[in-house]
């Protein structure tokens, strides 16, 4: 599974912007797609998750009711759309892919790994 991540850039606290993610390589309807985060000098911390076939999905607290992820079957895309964005939001966001189960939420449990795109919030 290939993916590459796009669609980041600079917002304002409170703003929103979409971020996607472009998947190729593989049948996905046994697939789970998700979002991690990274900030300088922190860990790599999962945001969103979501099933391929059902899009049924997961969210960690600090997102939820803020963030939504989707995806786009016709065209292998995955979707994150933030809102309400502030500093603590900004991070490199990296999409991943995994098979199993929906609540994995380490970065090992997903093998497949786009390249990171840059959300910056300014204050």
């Amino acid at each position: 599974v290939q993916l590459q991540a796009s669609g980041g850039g600079l917002v304002q606290a409170g703003g929103s912007l979409r971020i996607s993610c472009a998947v190729s390589g593989r049948t996905l309807s046994s697939y789970i797609m998700a979002w991690f985060r990274q900030a300088p000098g922190k860990e790599r911390d999962f945001v969103a998750s979501i099933t391929w076939k059902h899009a049924g999905t997961y969210y960690t607290d600090s997102v939820k009711g803020r963030f939504t992820i989707s995806r786009d079957n016709a065209k292998n895309m995955v979707y994150l759309q933030m809102k309400s964005l502030t500093p603590d939001d900004a991070a490199v966001y990296y999409c991943a892919a995994r098979e199993g189960s929906l609540y994995r939420t380490r970065q090992y449990d997903y093998p497949y790994w786009g390249q990171g795109t840059l959300v910056t919030v300014s204050s």
